[in-house]
């Protein structure tokens, strides 16, 4: 491997910032570029459909404080895309038609959202992706909007629901599944989280999907079609049908492109060339899976152990094998996941309770724990992160569980 004098970051969000940020705490001192295509500086997203969607922060408040540290001496190459990588001559290509020279290259081109065909040209329909999504929607909501139609109840849609309630909109969610996040935290979960949104009197319309949307009439300005023939009027329609890795300007480069970026287990996807992020695709030991993670704390670990992959050269490097960590605030609930949780799982409440909306579930599979979830009871996720990483075995914590719950003699 040569020496390492010129890295490029392709993707100038939380991931590309932490990996910059790594390599000069590790004695990096050579050239670093950072080319993103969006024309801001780097900025926090969790934010953008809670805080900046109720109207609460500004988009200098999601700002990132790293990327304005003059002193990590970063070279921005931002509001232009990369449109091509040359593994052979070592260069990304962008659009503008200039070659980039690298010795060291860390992808981290995140996701961009699924959008409905047919819909682009309507002006009503968003994505919540960028900070522009969310300033557009916003100002929708504050020109007046008062009837917003949520196609997806995963986590960006809940939120955008809860968000838009809170300011006084009428919401209807529109999703596919018997209940919210049942593809990931399974049907009990799901239905306590369906319960807290009707509580908050959100419209929803589970087991249904959207057949099309079209410019309305009789005062409405959005006509949306579901799949079981009703139609809906909205003023403004949020779509959050998931993502998909920003892997397009990748193909004939000759990475493995599945799903993503895909990587060892070190994050090294080719010599002297690691991805990071949403966009990154590797087995991780600890779970024995091939995954992909879209989570704020996994962009922040993923840059930084990437990074130092980068600079261990043609080291063995160490395997990349973290506990998947996520949160999301929905009204006056934290819903927080630690773990690789599927639906099948063994799910059991180990404290509080499903109907008191405050509680800890374990998810159990070949008898280990391999996932906790819990709601507004934050200590605990965190305790169940650090077991999960040091292999929990499921009797054993269901045991210690139940021990820690009998009553105490006097």
């Amino acid at each position: 491997m040569h020496t390492l004098e010129r890295i490029v970051i392709v993707g100038a969000s939380l991931a590309g910032l932490r990996a910059a940020e790594t390599l000069r705490s590790e004695g990096f001192e050579g050239v670093i570029t950072l080319v993103g295509d969006e024309p801001h500086a780097p900025y926090d997203r969790p934010p953008l459909s809670k805080q900046v969607l109720r109207g609460e922060w500004d988009g200098d408040r999601v700002a990132l404080p790293a990327g304005r540290n003059e002193a990590l001496d970063l070279t921005w190459e931002l509001g232009v895309v990369a449109t091509g990588l040359d593994l052979e001559r070592r260069t990304v290509v962008l659009a503008d038609g200039r070659a980039l020279p690298f010795d060291g290259l860390v992808i981290a081109t995140g996701a961009a959202p699924r959008h409905i065909p047919g819909t682009e040209h309507l002006a009503g329909v968003f994505a919540l992706r960028t900070i522009d999504d969310a300033t557009a929607v916003r100002g929708a909501l504050d020109a007046g909007a008062s009837r917003v139609v949520v196609v997806g109840a995963g986590f960006i849609g809940a939120e955008v629901a809860a968000s838009c309630r809170e300011r006084g909109v009428d919401v209807t969610m529109v999703e596919p599944l018997p209940a919210p996040l049942a593809r990931v935290l399974g049907l009990e979960v799901g239905e306590v989280i369906a319960d807290l949104h009707r509580e908050h009197g959100v419209d929803l319309r589970l087991e249904t999907g959207v057949e099309s949307i079209t410019e309305g009439s009789d005062g409405a300005a959005l006509r949306v079609q579901l799949t079981d023939e009703r139609v809906v009027g909205a003023d403004l329609v949020v779509v959050g049908i998931g993502v998909s890795p920003n892997t397009g300007w990748l193909h004939g480069s000759g990475l493995m492109i599945e799903d993503g970026v895909l990587c060892d287990d070190t994050t090294m996807a080719a010599p002297g060339v690691v991805a990071c992020g949403d966009v990154a695709r590797w087995p991780n030991p600890l779970f024995g899976e091939v995954m992909r993670v879209e989570h704020w704390e996994h962009a922040l670990d993923m840059g930084a152990h990437a990074a130092r992959r980068l600079l261990a050269g043609d080291g063995p490097g160490e395997p990349f094998a973290p506990v998947p960590f996520f949160w999301s605030d929905q009204y006056d609930r934290k819903i927080q996941l630690a773990g690789r949780v599927r639906p099948t799982d063994q799910v059991e409440v180990v404290a509080g309770s499903l109907d008191g909306r405050r509680f800890c579930a374990l998810y159990g599979r070949d008898g280990r724990v391999v996932g906790a979830l819990t709601m507004n009871m934050p200590a605990r996720v965190i305790r169940y992160r650090r077991q999960i990483a040091e292999g929990l075995g499921w009797d054993r914590a269901l045991a210690a569980a139940a021990e820690a719950a009998a009553p105490k003699g006097p």
